[in-house]
Parts: structure tokens; sequence; C-alpha cells
């Protein structure tokens, strides 16, 4: 297959699209129950598996939308679990992983002869499980929701696996504080990122205490790091209308939550309130003057922030603009703000009312969501139906794309609007694993990875594409050989759209 023959003609088609905006043949086809399955398929989930649309379709919208906001009502296929109940350090506890990471940390300080390389071979390990549970679920689980929503939080309270003992803690906080209130009480899951060893860490409220003299190693004082992101990224946003001194004021109040890493290595106890580091002042915060409470006032301060109208109204814009547009309209974002608040931050809630609005449903918003790497392999692989036993491919991928897995250094974690993805390079680089995708040269099929998948049939991956390939894309494509089209398919600007 030649990868210059796909790049130019896929280039081409982008700069026709871009023009078009991209989505004048599902927007040309109105609410045909096909299209209206196309699009929430492109939003709810990672895009269509084959048959997938026919399917849902057939049952109606409404009903798989309904399914897909209580995904606990959906079994997980046996075989997926299976294959999810086999990572084991992926379902061990967030104590047993430190611990390991701990004890082989100290081997290398202590010159332990094979240390370096033990240690380096158990947190590939480590990663490479922690990246086929998450793909996985991805691409074969039937509760399409919960994973978008779970990458979608995960990415609002990022924390970077690359910061010390944070890739110990990753899995477990994309486990134990994340999934289970993917679609539940925004206050319970900012509880469970607040008072989990992954955020404590990476943000390093682990070390901030009121100032002490007599006070050793870090924990010399007032650290702002996790006060300022719970506002700024968290739940307020930067416009929401705190002050600098509100940020130190709540970094004094949440002085006292942090962990202590043998405790949790030794008996799995993810978090403590040390009274000895908390400030006990009194304190004036967003207005309201703070009586000396110990750890109910950082409690006190999640239930404020929770349910506090900025709160509302951030996170629903954030919301809107990754299921809706890049520019989401202020009046859907105001309904949903107005949801959130009647309904105490239930996830859920706000999200049946997004789903329902017109806003979500409008012609004009479909194929209108350009894809982030992630959602582009992802879709990728749903779409060609092929089965992944290796995940190391995709990961390399996305490494190469920009959005490695658990890898965003900042702790406002990746974006998801075009100008933040859509450049030469990276469709570049998009095309190239197209071309490999689609002529069965990556080797998913196989684990250690000595064997290819085999090329995709372009007829079948035209069928599960079904009205998100234009007329004209479509013409372009069937005017080339058998072997191009398939990849010409997936490198197309109408497959890089939702």
């Amino acid at each position: 297959m030649k990868l210059n023959t796909i790049r130019r003609a896929s280039l081409a088609l982008l700069a026709a699209a871009l023009m078009a905006t991209g989505a004048a043949s599902a927007a040309d086809a109105g609410s045909a129950p096909e299209v209206r399955a196309l699009h929430v398929l492109n939003r709810l989930a990672y895009g269509p598996r084959p048959g997938d649309v026919e399917r849902v379709a057939q049952m109606g919208v409404q009903r798989w939308i309904d399914q897909q906001l209580h995904p606990e009502t959906i079994p997980l296929p046996a075989d997926l679990d299976a294959r999810l109940a086999a990572l084991d350090t992926v379902n061990r506890s967030a104590g047993a992983s430190l611990a390991e990471f701990l004890e082989l940390r100290r081997d290398v300080r202590m010159d332990d002869e094979g240390a370096k390389q033990r240690r380096r071979e158990t947190q590939m390990r480590v990663a490479r499980q922690a990246a086929e549970a998450r793909l996985l679920r991805a691409v074969e689980s039937p509760r399409q929701l919960e994973e978008v929503m779970v990458d979608f939080w995960y990415n609002h309270f990022n924390v970077f696996a690359g910061k010390g003992i944070a890739r110990a803690l990753v899995t477990s906080y994309e486990r134990d504080a994340i999934r289970p209130y993917a679609l539940g009480s925004f206050r319970a899951l900012l509880g469970a990122t607040a008072k989990h060893p992954a955020m404590l860490f990476y943000l390093d409220n682990v070390v901030s205490s009121a100032p002490r003299p007599d006070a050793k190693g870090k924990a010399r004082g007032l650290n702002e790091n996790y006060a300022r992101e719970l506002m700024e990224l968290h739940t307020l946003g930067a416009d929401g209308g705190y002050t600098q001194r509100d940020v130190t004021e709540l970094a004094r109040m949440l002085t006292g939550w942090t962990f202590d890493q043998k405790r949790l290595a030794r008996t799995g106890e993810t978090f403590r309130f040390d009274a000895g580091r908390h400030d006990a002042g009194a304190k004036t915060w967003l207005g309201r003057a703070i009586a000396p409470a110990g750890q109910q006032e950082g409690e006190f301060a999640l239930d404020v922030l929770a349910m506090h109208p900025a709160t509302a109204r951030h996170v629903s814009r954030e919301l809107a603009q990754y299921f809706v547009s890049d520019e989401p309209p202020p009046s859907l974002v105001d309904r949903m703000a107005a949801t959130w608040q009647a309904s105490q931050g239930d996830i859920r809630a706000v999200l049946a009312m997004l789903f329902a609005s017109r806003e979500f449903m409008d012609a004009g918003s479909v194929g209108a969501k350009f894809k982030t790497p992630y959602q582009y392999v992802v879709s990728a692989l749903r779409a060609s139906g092929v089965q992944v036993a290796n995940v190391g491919p995709l990961v390399n991928t996305m490494n190469q794309l920009g959005m490695p897995l658990y890898g965003c250094q900042t702790p406002d974690g990746y974006k998801n609007t075009q100008d933040a993805w859509l450049n030469p390079d990276a469709l570049t680089r998009r095309i190239a694993f197209a071309s490999a995708l689609a002529g069965g040269r990556l080797p998913l099929a196989t684990v250690p990875a000595d064997a290819p998948a085999g090329p995709l049939d372009p007829a079948r991956l035209q069928a599960t594409l079904a009205g998100s390939i234009s007329p004209r894309t479509l013409g372009i494509v069937q005017r080339n050989p058998d072997n191009l089209r398939a990849a010409m398919l997936l490198g197309s600007p109408d497959f890089m759209q939702r």
C-alpha cells in the first residue's frame, strides 16, 4: 500500500471538508433514524462497531440513550470480563501497588544487582496493563457512555502518571475515585478525587501544613497547588469570582488532608486527616467566616464548591463543549447549569437534559467535533471490528499523536477542541496509522507482537460508517484501488470528525 498516495488524497479531502464544515452529508439527511443513531454513537460512544447503527436505529435512539445513562443495567460480555479480571496489576489495591513500587525503589537505592532492570520491567508491565484495561473497555464495552465519562472525568481531574509514586497510584485513582462516580453525584466524585493519594501527591497537598518551625522534611508550610486547581479547574473555573486570598484560605482549610506512604503500603490506608498539620486558625473564604473545625473545614469547602453556581456553569460548559461543539450555545449551558442546581449536582440528570436538548440533536452539531487522538484511535478500532490482543501499537500511536494515556503533565488535562489537534504533522501521523490498520500491518492480534491482524474489508468498513462519510469522499474513495479504500476511509476528514 502506498502511504504517499493515501496521504495526498486524504489531505485533499481534508481541505475540501474544512471549507464545507465537514458535516454536509449527515446534515442533509435530516432526522433519519440512521443519522440520529450514528450521531449518538459518535458522541455518547466511541463511534459505531459493525452493525451498531442499524441496531440503535431499530431499538430507538432515546431508548439507547436511556440505557447508556444506566450502565449498571448493561451486562459486560463474558470474554471482556475475563480479560479484565486477568490483569492483576489493574485489580490490586493502591496499597499493594505502592508497596511494590517502594520496594523496588529501595532496592535500586541500595544498588541491588538487577534492581533497575526489575523496576523498568515492573513499571512497563503496570503501564501496559493500565492501557490494556482502558482500551479494551473503550473498544469493546457496550457501556460506551460510561467509558466516555471515565475519560472525561479523568481528564477533568487529571493526574500525571509520570510524577514519582503517582505511576503506582493512577490505576487505583481511575478505578476507585473516577469510575464509580462517573454518572453519579458530582459532590461524591469531587470528594473521592480530593482524598485519593494520587491527587494528594500530584498536587502536593500531601505536604501542605500550617507553618511549624519544628517540622521535618517537606511538610514545613502551606502549599496552595491543590487549592488553586480545585477552584480554577475542578469547580468554579478561572472566572469563578474568587481571589488569591480565597486560594490561600482554602489551602489553609485543606491542611492536614494527607496520607502516609508507609501506612498506605502496609495497611491500605489511602487518606488520613493529620490534625497536627492542620491550620486551626479562623479563616475567611469566599466571603464566609470559617470557624475552626478540623477536617470538616475541607468537607464544607467541597460542599460549597460542588453546588456553587459558578461550578454548575463551568462544568456544564465543559460537558457541552465535549458533546455538542467547541463553542457551545450559552442558552444550552444555562439550562444545564439550572438542571445541575435543581438536581444537587446529579451528573446523570445534567447529561439527560443535554442529550434531550435541541442543540445536541441539531443538524448543525452533527460531525462538528474534531476527534482527539484517543477518540480517533478507539473509533478506528471499533469501526474496523478488529479483535485487539496487543495494545502496544495503539499506545505507541497515541504517544506519537501527542496524547499518551495518563500522560498529560499539567493539571488542566488534554483539550478536546479542534484547535488543539488539527495540524499537518498530526494529520500525517493519523493517516500513517490508518494505512497500517487498514493494511493489516499492525500486530494487534497476538501477544507477543509477531503477527499482523490482516487487511480490512473496505466494503464492510464503509457499511459500518454509513452516513458519516460524505458522497464526495465516497466518490473519491471509489475511484481508487481496493487495497487503498479502507485506509482512505479511516484517513478521511469525514472520519476524523464526530
